[in-house]
């Protein structure tokens, strides 16, 4: 019984030595060849920072704008800067937020209520 666990564990030793030694020019070769491969892609940085951008994205819903209207929106988007949040949002759903404030608050001495 020894023997064999021990014959056994020396196959194992032997097999993921000849595995390594098999995979280790396999590995090597891919390695090289990713990284010539992703030479050839990158730009330089410097070229990628000189880059003019005649299109956006909408922070708010993410559609395609182009450049004018990108600063546009940006602007729009400043001048509600200066307006106080109680202001942007109704009374009635000020109210359900703090009720849903209260019910939680609650909820952590009374984990039944509903």
């Amino acid at each position: 019984m020894k023997s064999q666990k021990r014959s056994l564990t020396i196959a194992a030793f032997f097999s993921v030595q000849i595995l390594a030694m098999v995979m280790r020019p396999m590995l090597a070769n891919a390695e090289t060849h990713y990284s010539s491969a992703s030479l050839i892609e990158d730009s330089p940085e410097e070229v990628l920072r000189a880059e003019i951008y005649t299109d956006a994205r909408s922070p708010i819903d993410g559609k395609q704008l182009s450049a004018a209207e990108y600063v546009e929106l940006m602007e729009k988007l400043r001048s509600l800067d200066n307006i106080p949040p109680e202001d942007l949002v109704s009374p009635k759903v000020r109210e359900v937020i703090d009720l849903l404030k209260l019910r939680k608050f609650l909820r952590q001495f009374i984990p039944f209520i509903p």
